[in-house]
């Protein structure tokens, strides 16, 4: 058994509402992915979970208001799930059930997840796929896993 092969490779694939964590089986050229969990989160459109109007103030001038911007709960929904993702993660490598990890996510939610992961996950990291590959068959996040592994 080679030595990259028993270091564990998790591969995290991610968008702002679907997560997949996989196991790689094989090796780098060719890669075995099992899924070992997989979390979907339900989330409306803003203007289906926030029923308040924006907020206003007083503005400089006698008479002027203005609007407030209103919280945008999607965005904040997917901020929240992709750092509940990072905790898995980090709690993960705390307990050494991986070693290595490739994360595959759009940029957006790279962004996101860059600053929520630990230190010693963040080590981890041997490899990062800028693009949405949650609507993807495992065989198909192999081969992309493959071609990221192979430089």
């Amino acid at each position: 058994m080679s030595a990259l092969r028993q270091k564990i490779t998790w591969i995290a694939v991610a968008d702002g509402g679907k997560a997949l964590i996989l196991v790689n089986e094989g090796t780098d050229r060719a890669p075995n992915l099992r899924v070992i969990a997989k979390t979907e989160l339900e989330n409306p459109p803003t203007h289906l979970q926030g029923a308040d109007q924006p907020g206003r103030r007083s503005g400089p001038g006698l008479g002027q208001r203005s609007t407030m911007e209103t919280t945008d709960w999607h965005r904040f929904e997917e901020s929240r799930f992709i750092e509940e993702l990072a905790g898995r993660l980090n709690r993960a490598v705390g307990r050494a059930q991986f070693k290595r990890l490739v994360v595959a996510a759009p940029p957006k939610v790279l962004g996101l997840l860059r600053p929520a992961l630990s230190a010693q996950a963040a080590a981890c990291v041997i490899a990062e796929i800028g693009s949405d590959l949650t609507g993807f068959s495992v065989e198909e996040i192999e081969k992309h896993v493959a071609k990221a592994l192979a430089g």
